[in-house]
């Protein structure tokens, strides 16, 4: 079994606010992937005393033990059990119903020997690759079907899209929002290899389109998950101008690419 794993902060000043884990069951019978990007706040606070990358610490730990100790709870279960344990842990000291409270988008991946099973919550990506080479992208599209008037400002997408019917999820303090991820499962023999991306990772597809799925997907498994944060970060050097591809976003984002080959 080949693993990489490669997360970078989006700039030396500031921390990194994703999460990666690979977990290998002492058994040598399957594994997981946990990938988390961690949501930055606007400025003006979120109600809590701990800082994103504290929160996804706690979540993706939460997320990679039970993956593995718990082989018959489904990915769901997993994911709102481990919400709800984070929760737990701040909800004391912290005002966990302020609308920007620590939280973050999600893929797990857990494969066995018969089946793996996939959960994607929000704007990160699982891409999954068949033994004849074709990659099916795992996605959670409900942030690009918002209107684009309820993300205009933090206030408004605060209040109309963010964790509400017909905006998108994420990962925060309520475990019930586990059941709105993208779900599934497949046969073993039909997943080769598997990459779980942060859109810090996904923005060479999504923002600068030099290629689509399967092409990152070929340069990840040929030159290395290090060589595509490169290429991206070489793109976001050359926009950062002209703001072409990126516009008003960051010139560069937490960058987090995970990939096995089963």
């Amino acid at each position: 079994m080949r693993t990489e794993l490669v997360s970078e902060p989006g700039g030396p000043g500031r921390p990194n606010e994703d999460f990666a884990a690979v977990g290998l069951p002492a058994s040598g019978q399957g594994g997981c992937v946990v990938v988390l990007d961690g949501v930055t706040p606007p400025e003006g606070g979120t109600g809590c005393l701990h800082s994103v990358p504290w929160f996804t610490a706690r979540l993706g730990g939460a997320l990679t033990e039970l993956t593995v100790s718990l082989p018959d709870m489904t990915l769901t279960e997993a994911l709102a059990r481990a919400i709800r344990r984070t929760a737990g842990a701040h909800a004391a000291t912290c005002d966990l119903s302020h609308p920007r409270t620590p939280q973050a988008t999600v893929v797990l991946a857990r494969w066995t020997p018969d089946a793996v099973d996939h959960l994607v919550l929000s704007d990160s990506t699982l891409l999954l690759r068949s033994p004849d080479g074709s990659v099916t992208p795992v996605l959670d599209d409900r942030l690009d079907r918002v209107p684009r008037a309820w993300l205009a400002g933090d206030a408004v997408c605060d209040a109309r899209a963010r964790n509400k019917e017909g905006g998108f999820f994420t990962a925060a303090a309520d475990p019930d929002v586990a059941a709105r991820a993208v779900t599934g499962t497949l046969p073993r023999h039909e997943v080769q290899a598997l990459a779980a991306l942060t859109d810090g990772a996904t923005r060479w597809v999504e923002k600068f389109r030099e290629g689509d799925w399967t092409a990152l997907f070929d340069v990840v498994r040929e030159e290395g998950a290090r060589s595509l944060v490169d290429r991206v970060r070489g793109l976001e050097a050359a926009d950062r101008d002209e703001r072409a591809f990126l516009g008003r976003g960051k010139t560069h984002d937490d960058a987090t690419v995970a990939y096995v080959e089963l």
